[in-house]
């Protein structure tokens, strides 16, 4: 399959070499340990989702899984198109920052950016206003993917893309059944089952009933 964009791949590539080292040292950093932030977001997420409603509860609790099911489309689809990478493919672009990897590690679609765009949707729906945090991040994870060297602009669109998509559905499906699951975890004999889903909301007690006793 042929995209017509290495000529923006050699000018993001050229532009990086020109970059502070400081900043390409950061990019590197990013593009390989920033999905650790998304992982942090999923355990706050699930963590105040334990003190809230089934519904909310489920939601917190598919979001990691569906990225977890975005990541495996990725891979089914890299494995079909099978696109060379572009720090081999693409006559002469600067030197990649990062390693090239492997022949048979294929370039199409990006699975960084496959799971950054499904965790900033699946976050998303956990709770609107991250999207405010998660879709800057998704972006930027994106186009470090293509700064260091190691993804074409088509791969990275695709995988933000799909995973986001991926993620709607995924958890859009989800969520009635994770929902009553979670509710009938909530009244597990197993205390470890118990503290893994949490407590849920609080009763509230009106004014009223405690005025009369």
């Amino acid at each position: 399959m042929n995209f017509e964009d290495s000529a923006l791949y050699r000018d993001i590539t050229d532009f990086a070499h020109d970059t502070p080292m400081w900043v390409q040292h950061l990019a590197g950093l990013w593009t390989e340990a920033g999905l650790l932030v998304f992982v942090a977001l999923f355990a706050t997420a699930w963590w105040r989702a334990r003190r809230g409603t089934p519904h909310a509860f489920a939601i917190a609790a598919l979001a990691p899984v569906a990225t977890a099911v975005a990541y495996v489309c990725s891979e089914v689809l890299k494995s079909a198109v099978t696109e060379e990478r572009p720090c081999r493919a693409v006559a002469g672009a600067a030197v990649s920052l990062a390693e090239c990897p492997p022949h048979g590690d294929w370039s199409f679609p990006s699975n960084h950016a496959t799971i950054a765009g499904a965790a900033a949707v699946a976050l998303a729906l956990v709770r609107r206003a991250l999207l405010w945090v998660t879709a800057p991040l998704a972006l930027l994870m994106a186009f470090s993917r293509v700064f260091v060297g190691v993804h074409y602009p088509h791969d990275v669109l695709a995988g933000l893309l799909m995973g986001a998509l991926v993620a709607f559905v995924a958890v859009r499906l989800g969520r009635g059944p994770a929902a009553r699951l979670a509710g009938a975890m909530r009244t597990s004999s197993a205390p470890a089952v118990r503290w893994f889903t949490g407590p849920g909301t609080a009763p509230v007690r009106s004014y009223g009933s405690h005025a009369r006793r």
